[in-house]
């Protein structure tokens, strides 16, 4: 089994990088592969609503970026998608990108369990979080809950670190992921074992 997280930050090694590595050691510890694809930093062509790819099941731009992803999509089980919070919103460049891909691809992503992670200085992480869950919403995906929304707080590189609560989130997410893979696929695991919370608070 295996979960594709897409790491939606300009930053190849950011804060939400660092989340959404916490996830995928997590998954890991599981016995699930992952692998964690950076979307670049170049720009990426949005959807023109051409309907071409009705036909081909591919879009018409035949970019590198839009096929070093649509080339995973057969072989996944899981698809987890991180963004960094700008205006309350997903990175333009990754939501150009997830348009095209689940207009042209969406059967090979359907029934797959999929979720959001959003990383923000201090606030639009739900917003993002919200916006990202409805590709998979519209796409008949399970999505994975975790013990609080999907959210880590983090400004310069590094930071997420410091959110103990959000990296738990990751965690516990993480582990429901591969749980309801398992499930799917009748490895029948227990309930996942959960930590003890932790509750971060940011005033400084």
């Amino acid at each position: 089994m295996k979960v594709l997280l897409i790491n939606g930050s300009p930053h190849p090694h950011g804060n939400t990088y660092l989340a959404l590595s916490e996830v995928a050691k997590t998954l890991q510890n599981e016995s699930i592969e992952t692998e964690i694809l950076h979307i670049g930093t170049r720009p990426i062509q949005g959807c023109i609503a051409c309907r071409k790819c009705a036909k081909t099941g591919r879009c018409l731009f035949n970019d590198d970026v839009y096929n070093r992803f649509r080339d995973q999509l057969p072989s996944i089980d899981g698809l987890i998608v991180g963004s960094p919070v700008y205006y309350a919103g997903p990175n333009g460049a990754l939501c150009a990108l997830l348009d095209r891909l689940f207009f042209s691809s969406s059967k090979l992503l359907q029934f797959k369990p999929a979720a959001s992670v959003a990383v923000c200085r201090r606030s639009g992480a739900t917003a993002t979080f919200d916006r990202l869950n409805k590709y998979f919403t519209i796409n008949n995906m399970p999505i994975v809950s975790s013990q609080y929304w999907n959210n880590v707080h983090g400004r310069e590189q590094g930071e997420a670190a410091q959110d103990f609560e959000g990296l738990q989130t990751m965690r516990t997410l993480g582990r429901n992921m591969a749980w309801l893979l398992k499930k799917i696929h009748h490895v029948d695991p227990q309930y996942p074992q959960n930590e003890d919370i932790i509750l971060t608070n940011f005033i400084h």
